[in-house]
Parts: C-alpha cells; structure tokens; sequence
C-alpha cells in the first residue's frame, strides 16, 4: 500500500466524518479525499514529475493537511518545512534537498519568497490558501478533474524527506521511503491503542511528530484537529471542547501545562493517549501528569532517520509501572513490534541486557539514506545497524533505558558522566521548570559538571540546595561543580533545549567542545 492508500481506505468507510478541523472551517473525508485529487492535478498541470520535491511552509491549518495528502497522491515527496526558522535556514533545506514546489501560506508568504530567493531560483512558488498575496494560487493552475491516476510505485520509492533537526549542527535530509512509513503504521498501531472514534489534537508543529502521528491515525479515521500554537490553556480548551483522544507534545510543553493555575479546571476526561517524546521527561512531573491527566500517559521513541516508534512505552506500561516498579518511569518502552533494538559497544559488540552502549536499531523503520549524502549514510549504518547516537541499556525485560546523547557525555576526571541521570534528579525539586547539564572547560578535571536551571514562575531556590540534591542522590562525582540560574533556557523550534547554545556560551573561547 502507498501511504495515500491508508487515507482512501478511511475515506471510503467515513466519507462524512469530519477529516480535518481548523479554527476556519470543518472538511469531511469526502471533501479531502476530493481537494487531494484536485492538487495532485495541479501538480500535473505544472508539469512536476512524479517523485518532485514539494515543500509546504504553513501554520497548522486544514490547507497544510490537504497538501501533504495531495502530494502523496501525485506520487511526489512531501518536504515539511519549519514555519519558524529564518529565510537563510529556510534557504539551506530547500537548497539542501533541492525542492522543486514550495506551497506557501499567505502569512509567510515573505518568508518563502526570501528563502526561494536563497536557492538561486531553483524553487517555484505557489500560494497555498485562497487569501490576497503577492504569490499566485496553486488554485490557479487546476482543474476540477477528480480521480488522479495512481502512479506506479515500488515499496522502496521516497515519498517524504525530513530535517534531521540540526540542533548539533547543520541538518541532514532523511529519506523516507513507503516501507519507512507502513513500518511506522504498524508500529504505532501495534503499541498505542484507540477504542471509538479517535480525535487527534495538533498542537505542535504538523511538520514534526504531530504531523507524522496524524497518517497512522488517519488509517483508522481520525478526524484531525489543528490548533496554531502549542499555548497551554489554548490545548487544554480544545481537549475538552473537541473531546480529543490523542495528542501529542514535547514534555516542555505538558511541564508548562502543569505550572498553569488552571490546568485542573478542564476536563480530560475523553484522552486515551497523551504521547510525549523528543525529550527525556522528568519522572517527578511524569507523575504530576499521570495525576492530572489521568492513566493516559505514552512514550515513544525515534528520530529523523528511524521515526517515532523504535520503542513505544504504553499507558499500561505507565500504570504498571506506577505500580509495581516505579523505576521503569524512567524508561522509554519495549521496542516496536516491527522494529530490532539493541545495544551496542564502540567495537561494534552487542551488549547484553544491564550494560550501557549505543541504542542501535534495524529494519523497515530505518531510512533510506541521507540524500546526496553517502558517506553519512554509511557512516550511520556500521556494523549492519542504525547508530542513534543514543546511550542506553536495557533491562531484563526488554525494556530500553536512554542515559543520554552520545556526544553529550561529560568526561570529568576520567569519569564518564551522562548528563540526564543527574537531570533527573534536579527536576525533582519543586522549584525547578527545567534544567540542562553540561560539561564546561575545567583545567583540574578537563570538564567540570555544570547545572543551568530555570526555574517556575514566582519559586526561588539557590544553587547550594541544587548541590546537595545532587550529592545526596548520585554522590560527588556527578554533583554540579556549579549551579547557574537562567530566566530562560533556549529551545529549538519544537521546544528542545539547546544544549549546544548553552554549551557554546561556556566553551566559546576554547578551541575544542570536548
């Protein structure tokens, strides 16, 4: 099946069910599947060959959700583009994957035109709503031809390339394939159950795993609402108003929904699966959420090149936990049914369960490849396995526990030190939002352990507490040598803290990272 194909079959069993739902207007599948078939014949007008690269920069908005469907049905590749970088970031992924279309929504119509114009023409531009601005309508190129032919297509065929991110440097573009995303599917399915009529809440980024999370649940109906912004009060309204059953957020986003004072006001009473991921997440506010939003909570893990569901961490796998063997909180699931996971050594060894390595994963999840970039590709495939760049261990029960990033190890004093055990400790204390630990430039110990905290709205807390935390938990070793307060911690687009801008404010005037 071609990823369209998932959507068709929903759309013949729920033709007049609503699709997609916007501040704007309501689409039933009926109306969808037709406006796909009307896009995908735009495409053609143009002349775009099947397997063009078709970017689309847009807030959440039914028209961004219409897109990347008739993209998939003209047999193209869909480029999600990132509403909030600059013109020059925007220039360089265009450039980078050497897109063909970009469909630009009139409220960033100037950013598109300045990034297009970074890429030396190589990119046409159409507007993708029907409001006044200075580009003109993909409207204005189609037909009301409805039943686009299916194109050929082979399992392998690229149908989406994804920004590896860049928050350690400039991003790569993952290549995924059909396989990559039916994988995904069965994956997601297999370990995140839906009973009724599932409603999925986009709040973050459709562009990231909001988006991605939105074609598995499409296969079983779905009726996709979009909100703008991931604004705390604005999702916990639209939870109880659309009843929504599944919704995913980074857990930046649920730690400020439970510093709101109104966060108990609302009822949640309808969500089945609250998914998180991108970040490790607090076992402390992990339970304030469990309380608050009810036995719902779930955890996948993934990234660009291996999406979303290596591991999913269910909500039984979170109230058995709670339960009987509160230390699994801290990990992040089983691995996916469809999925191999295991832990690997720097010589290229599998480690048995208990001992810490590298997370390396196989199989249909995995990308296809960096594009035009073969010797990452080969790089990130040594010894016939993924390399995540993740830390990790798992225990006797196939259960995966991530220590931390592998270029995020702090060697201090000859000692290996994983940042997110000793972040987890400071998250606990009740004063703090959220915190990063870095390694910092030390003449005794080559790099110093070193603890940036921001703190709630209103808390006060000074770094000897922090210290002590620390020490009393893990002991001295993995202890602060020094506590900074900041009003703020960076965070990229969708909500991950920087720890390279941290880490750079520290080691700027050094001629080394590490």
């Amino acid at each position: 099946m071609r990823i369209i194909d998932f959507f068709d079959r929903a759309a013949r069993q729920f033709a007049d069910r609503d699709c997609v739902v916007d501040d704007r207007q309501s689409l039933s599948f009926a109306d969808v599947e037709r406006r796909s078939h009307i896009l995908a014949g735009s495409f053609r007008n143009l002349g775009l060959p099947e397997g063009a690269k078709i970017g689309v920069l847009a807030p959440n908005c039914a028209e961004a959700f219409v897109a990347l469907l008739g993209i998939f049905r003209a047999g193209a590749i869909w480029v999600p583009v990132n509403n909030r970088s600059t013109s020059i970031e925007l220039a360089h992924f265009l450039a980078l994957v050497e897109c063909d279309l970009l469909l630009v929504h009139s409220d960033y119509a100037y950013l598109g035109i300045d990034a297009a114009s970074g890429c030396k023409g190589l990119c046409r531009l159409f507007q993708l709503d029907d409001s006044d601005g200075p580009l003109p309508p993909i409207g204005s190129v189609a037909s009301e031809t409805v039943g686009y032919p299916s194109p050929d297509f082979d399992p392998g065929d690229i149908c989406s390339v994804f920004s590896t991110g860049g928050t350690t440097g400039m991003p790569k573009a993952a290549l995924w394939s059909h396989k990559v995303w039916r994988t995904l599917i069965a994956n997601f399915h297999a370990g995140i159950h839906h009973e009724g009529a599932p409603v999925h809440l986009v709040a973050a980024p459709l562009t990231h795993a909001a988006g991605v999370i939105s074609i598995p649940l499409l296969a079983i109906g779905a009726t996709t609402v979009m909100i703008p912004r991931a604004e705390p009060e604005l999702i916990m309204q639209s939870i109880e108003r659309h009843r929504v059953t599944t919704i995913f957020l980074p857990p930046t986003v649920i730690y400020t929904m439970l510093a709101h004072p109104a966060v108990r006001s609302y009822d949640y009473g309808s969500l089945q699966n609250l998914i998180y991921a991108a970040a490790p997440m607090s076992v402390e506010k992990l339970r304030d959420a469990m309380d608050v939003f009810g036995p719902v909570l779930v955890q996948t893990f993934g990234q660009a090149e291996a999406p979303m569901v290596c591991t999913v961490f269910s909500r039984h796998d979170h109230v058995a936990a709670l339960r009987d063997a509160p230390e699994r909180l801290a990990s992040c699931g089983r691995p996916g049914l469809f999925s191999e996971l295991a832990v690997m050594d720097d010589e290229g060894n599998l480690l048995p369960p208990g001992e810490t390595g590298e997370l390396v994963v196989r199989g249909d999840l995995v990308m296809a490849g960096y594009f035009n970039n073969p010797e990452a590709t080969m790089e990130s495939r040594a010894d016939g396995w993924h390399h995540t760049g993740d830390i990790g261990r798992l225990d006797a029960d196939g259960f995966v526990y991530i220590t931390d990033r592998k270029r995020d190890m702090i060697i201090t004093g000859g000692f290996n030190v994983f940042p997110s055990e000793i972040e987890q400790v400071i998250w606990s204390h009740e004063a703090v939002r959220d915190c990063a630990v870095i390694g910092v430039p030390d003449s005794k110990w080559g790099e110093a352990v070193v603890a940036v905290v921001e703190l709630k709205n209103g808390r006060s807390c000074d770094a000897a507490e922090i210290v002590a935390l620390v020490k009393s938990a893990l002991g001295s070793v993995k202890t602060p040598k020094a506590v900074e307060f900041w009003p703020e911690l960076p965070r990229s687009n969708v909500g991950k803290v920087l720890k390279r801008a941290i880490r750079n404010s520290f080691w700027k005037a050094e001629g080394r990272r590490i």
